[in-house]
């Protein structure tokens, strides 16, 4: 597993442990707009994710796809950014 992985997950167990802080701040009926500021806090640190592992595919799997000079594969791996994107835009 490469450094950018590593920090990755470790970013996820703290993202984690966020969710888990919101369950109990619900439980614990706390102040509506103190637990949205939190589920703001775990959008922004998931985009985070996102957007690390979307650079790391690029600079990996893309490039390697790119390098290869298989225009099937390279076609194969942008089809698939083409079809993330899609999705989000949903």
């Amino acid at each position: 597993m490469n450094e950018v992985r590593k920090a990755t997950v470790n970013r996820l167990k703290r993202i984690e442990g966020q969710v888990r802080g919101l369950a109990q701040m619900l439980e614990e009926d706390r102040y509506c707009i103190d637990i949205l500021h939190q589920v703001q806090a775990v959008k922004a640190a998931l985009g985070k994710v996102e957007s690390a592992v979307l650079k790391d595919h690029s600079a990996h799997c893309v490039a390697d796809a790119i390098a290869s000079g298989d225009p099937a594969e390279q076609q194969r791996k942008f089809g698939e950014l083409v079809d993330l994107f899609e999705k989000v835009k949903r």
